[in-house]
């Protein structure tokens, strides 16, 4: 398994690049820091936050039919229409990692419980 910092950095890599691919903009790069401590992990995850909120709702529109291309140049390339590409690869990916993030924080003693991942409802 990746350590907390990778788990983080994967998870917003795939906020960003889910909604960079189904609005067809360019996915922004950023750099991983291997030794991220938590301030910088959390300037990522709002720098990500304002990337994702960036987008208005009519940007997202036909995007299900958009054709995205993982891994594009290797023998591994797949092309996926865009409502298949969210709901079976891209925010299936997200939530693993967000999820193993959060056992990893739990299992290191930091008390953090359910609202914490889902929030108030």
């Amino acid at each position: 398994m990746f350590p907390l910092v990778r788990q983080v950095q994967i998870a917003v890599d795939f906020a960003k690049g889910i909604s960079s691919g189904l609005t067809n903009t360019e996915v922004p790069s950023w750099p991983d820091n291997p030794e991220a401590g938590f301030a910088e992990l959390q300037a990522l995850l709002t720098k990500a936050l304002a990337h994702v909120d960036s987008f208005s709702a009519e940007q997202f529109d036909g995007s299900q039919s958009l054709e995205i291309v993982l891994r594009p140049g290797t023998p591994k390339k797949k092309k996926l229409p865009g409502n298949v590409y969210l709901l079976q690869y891209g925010l299936p990916q997200f939530f693993f990692h967000v999820t193993t993030s959060y056992a990893i924080l739990r299992h290191n003693g930091v008390e953090i419980g359910k609202r914490d991942y889902i929030g108030n409802y």
